[in-house]
């Protein structure tokens, strides 16, 4: 079990946090490829495995926002096609990630959101748009985004690769994918308080008190993202989250 106690948070890790939470609100409002940063922000403010299970409950909660929000634009076809790949890849992430070290553990979770990063760069700068189709795609794809949003909450960029491919119309894509991980998620949280122990009475409780910063987020962001154009949000992205990474990686 992960020892976890809310007394002894310093007021940078309360930043860290509440800023992570309001980034997970944004995410949850449409904002696509920021999700790493709140993983990044979390794992600088608590130990890399701990982190991973504060952050799924509060997954859950905007992810609940995001269905009610966004369920008119839901393609249940493509979470059907998709979604037992993740879970093939979740299982496989539960056993990978077990017996990690914390050591072992963060230099894994640098390593992924870096990865993450190169591939959401190179997807932003090839020219072509022609992908694969065919299921073994699907299931390379969805084996990945489980393993790794077991082991750091980094799902969502692999899965956004899928998504893309598939050319998902945009209402479409953010319908879709906030039941998928809304599915995900709550699958995950059994996993997290009974097999890794990352998640406690102590950790949902320093949760709630994170609330607000997603609602802050959801709302704030519904607006911003309007006003923020496509090209410099996207390298200001790639960018924060990489040195993010590197952080976590030396700190």
């Amino acid at each position: 079990m992960i020892f976890f106690d809310a007394a002894t948070i310093s007021i940078t890790a309360w930043a860290l946090a509440f800023t992570a939470a309001v980034v997970i609100g944004f995410s949850k409002a449409g904002i696509k490829g920021i999700a790493i940063v709140n993983v990044t922000l979390m794992a600088l403010a608590f130990e890399a495995k701990e982190s991973t299970g504060i952050v799924v409950p509060l997954l859950v909660f905007g992810d609940i926002f995001a269905v009610i929000y966004y369920n008119r634009h839901t393609k249940w076809s493509y979470i059907f096609r998709f979604l037992p790949w993740i879970l093939v890849g979740i299982l496989i992430g539960v056993l990978i990630g077990n017996d990690l070290d914390e050591a072992t553990f963060k230099i894994g979770m640098a390593i992924i959101i870096l990865v993450s990063v190169v591939m959401m760069y190179w997807w932003d700068r090839r020219k072509s748009k022609a992908v694969p189709t065919h299921w073994l795609f699907a299931g390379i794809v969805g084996t990945i985004a489980g393993i790794t949003t077991m082991i750091g909450n980094l799902g969502g960029a692999f899965s956004n690769i899928y998504f893309l491919a598939m050319r998902v119309p945009k209402n479409e894509f953010i319908g879709t994918a906030a039941w998928l991980f809304l599915i995900v998620n709550i699958l995950k949280l059994p996993l997290h308080i009974f097999v890794w122990e990352t998640i406690t009475l102590d950790t949902f409780l320093f949760d709630l008190k994170l609330i607000p910063g997603i609602i802050l987020g959801i709302f704030v962001g519904i607006r911003v993202v309007k006003l923020i154009k496509e090209d410099f949000y996207r390298k200001m992205i790639l960018v924060l989250t990489a040195l993010g990474a590197l952080l976590i990686l030396f700190r």
